[in-house]
């Protein structure tokens, strides 16, 4: 559902505020070089690096040499090189220091000046949720966040937004005193990925799927996003967030909009947004006893990740030997509309799975029990539609045909597609995507405050369920494995079985 090529990026400079850490050299520095080799970025741009590390220009160019070099899924084009890493800078300071961000903006006005960009800036904010206020304070000190007449300032903000409701709404509440709503661009890079924009030219370009989106038709829905690695050196802030927080608040909540919202009458940014809003005010809250009911959490123990033995999660580095923070979490989830009353929606997370992998499964109803499906020992499984967003990117129907032989023998057959095989050339990397939305100004594939709030609020009923139950420790699963036996239990009591990725 990408739109920036309907709009050409004004001049710009994005401003990395945090540009020394892991994002800026793996991520953004990569992606903006892709832009540029394919020609997407404006004529006048730059990019200001910001952080407390002690760089110049030419420290600054040589980590974005290397991240480029290690990272981007184009290699460094020597002809190439020297015109794009003329377009980067780098000036020092610290967050909290008020005369950095006056020499910040003083260095911004002299590149902006040489290289014709009418002050149209992007600060992206590759800082932890807990320097967010101290950041947006001092550009709003320094005058950099107020944009010229007909020029712009806008603002990415990294996930996670807060840790819970109240925290999520003092960080929404501080942004929004510094930037209006519609220059706020709240990044998850999970909504950048091809399958995933995807998704609404799927179910509204094709006449085959819409009319059998609904209650009528499908039997339910799964949304899986699996993790083959452990937490490695991130333990101390697993601790603070675990499976719900990490992945279910913004990612999988995201993708379970995307999947059941409704047609919207444009693509206008706003109208989808509130589309996908429809779908969160529609979420069946879980509290109490239905959390106890509709939530299994658990957490990985000892086992194997491919040939490695590995240790449980109460033993990584940084975790407390008493833990109760969930490496994996599996929720049965209701959205309560004319849409899709009574189907349920299984959302499943976890660390030490089998592979990492990340699907949605729609799961159309069976057939009538007549015919080919009379005979209840040979069950005709119902079609399933299954959006694969990562590793391999693309779709498969599952189909019933027969086999080949006198007799009738019915099979499921995979009707495959894949985004490497079917377009020539590679993917461009979800970061590639977002950024360019930015720039050009389209908020469709990023979150909106009343969203963030209302995933938070949702998420919070579940969050204190567990509190009150007062549990001392949790299932574990096997690392290697799908999860917990619990986990199994939930689906298969309704007659169900998660699918195999």
């Amino acid at each position: 559902m990408h739109r920036g090529g309907d709009r050409e990026p004004a001049p710009s400079t994005i401003v990395i505020l945090g540009a020394a850490g892991d994002l800026t050299r793996r991520k953004l520095l990569p992606a903006i070089y892709n832009l540029g080799l394919d020609g997407l970025l404006p004529d006048a741009y730059a990019v200001m690096g910001f952080a407390r590390r002690e760089l110049d220009d030419a420290g600054f160019r040589d980590v974005a040499r290397d991240g480029v070099a290690r990272y981007s899924r184009r290699p460094v084009d020597e002809a190439k090189w020297p015109e794009f890493e003329k377009n980067l800078f780098y000036t020092r300071g610290s967050f909290d220091d008020a005369t950095a961000f006056a020499e910040l903006k003083r260095r911004l006005e002299e590149v902006e000046s040489e290289r014709g960009i009418p002050g149209n800036r992007v600060f992206y904010l590759s800082v932890p949720p807990s320097a967010i206020e101290t950041c947006v304070q001092q550009l709003h000190a320094a005058g950099l966040a107020d944009a010229p007449d007909g020029s712009f300032a806008r603002v990415i903000v990294e996930k996670p937004v807060g840790h819970d409701l109240e925290s999520a709404e003092e960080i929404n509440d501080v942004v929004a005193t510094v930037f209006d709503e519609e220059d706020v661009f709240r990044i998850d890079h999970y909504l950048g990925k091809e399958t995933v924009q995807s998704i609404l030219v799927l179910r509204f370009s094709n006449s085959i799927f819409e009319p059998l989106w609904n209650q009528k038709y499908i039997d339910h829905v799964q949304i899986t996003v699996s993790e083959e690695e452990g937490v490695g050196t991130r333990g101390g802030y697993y601790e603070e967030a675990g499976a719900l927080r990490d992945m279910v608040q913004n990612h999988i909540l995201q993708l379970l909009c995307l999947t059941a919202m409704d047609p919207p009458w444009s693509l206008d940014a706003e109208v989808v947004r509130d589309h996908k809003m429809g779908v969160l005010n529609c979420l069946r809250p879980l509290r109490g006893r239905e959390v106890e009911r509709h939530v299994v959490r658990a957490q990985y123990g000892p086992g194997r990740s491919g040939d490695e033995e590995v240790r449980g999660y109460r033993r990584e580095d940084r975790v407390r030997p008493e833990s109760t923070t969930e490496t994996y979490v599996a929720i049965q989830a209701y959205v309560d509309n004319w849409r899709w009353a009574g189907v349920p929606f299984y959302l499943r997370t976890g660390k030490r799975l089998p592979k990492r992998a990340s699907e949605i499964a729609i799961q159309f109803k069976g057939v009538p029990p007549v015919l080919f499906n009379a005979d209840p020992d040979r069950d005709v499984a119902g079609n399933v539609l299954a959006l694969r967003i990562q590793p391999d990117e693309g779709l498969t129907l599952q189909i019933a045909t027969k086999q080949p032989g006198p007799a009738a023998v019915i099979s499921p057959v995979d009707m495959d597609f894949n985004y490497g095989t079917a377009f020539a050339g590679q993917s461009p990397e979800a970061y590639e995507r977002l950024l360019l939305d930015v720039v050009v100004g389209d908020a469709s594939l990023f979150m909106r405050r009343d969203a963030v709030e209302a995933s938070w609020e949702w998420v919070t009923g579940i969050l204190e369920g567990w509190d009150a139950s007062g549990a001392r420790w949790l299932p574990e699963y096997a690392a290697g494995s799908w999860g917990p036996v619990e986990g199994d239990r939930m689906i298969e009591a309704e007659g169900r079985k998660w699918r195999a990725l």
